[in-house]
């Protein structure tokens, strides 16, 4: 199952740049077997508009037809929660901090579950969150 799945950012990044997204994505994913988050899909989903909602559902079938939609299991919700707790004593992260960083814990404890890599613009959380879970990571050079 190894492979490669993006946080939301890239996905952004990637629509923002069009024609040239997909190449983004295909160069960033190394030729690994690409996989979509339920989490990610959520987020592209709740900052979608008219235009881009087409483009979000069309992206959902492609992975949904490959079986390749990544969903958090009951063990990964409960270490994400073990997780930001560890961190809030750790940093002092009040409630938002910690709310804030709920579903960038969920992609990375899923992933880390099935050993998949999460491709990410986001450093500073997934860096502090890999202090408490070990899972594969890299910062996108986008």
């Amino acid at each position: 199952m190894p492979g490669t799945l993006f946080d939301m950012s890239l996905y952004v990044a990637a629509i923002r740049l069009r024609g040239d997204g997909v190449g983004l994505l295909q160069r960033l994913s190394a030729g690994e077997t690409l996989w979509l988050s339920a989490v990610v899909l959520e987020e592209l989903y709740a900052g979608a508009n008219e235009r881009s909602k087409a483009s979000v559902k069309q992206l959902e079938r492609e992975f949904a037809r490959e079986s390749r939609i990544l969903v958090p299991n009951l063990d990964d919700w409960t270490r994400t929660g073990e997780v930001l707790n560890q961190i809030a004593l750790r940093y002092d992260y009040e409630q938002i901090g910690r709310g804030r960083m709920t579903n960038d814990a969920l992609i990375a404890m899923s992933a880390g579950r099935v050993g998949i890599r999460v491709v990410t613009t986001n450093e500073r959380d997934f860096r502090k969150l890999a202090e408490f879970r070990q899972f594969q990571w890299e910062v996108a050079k986008v």
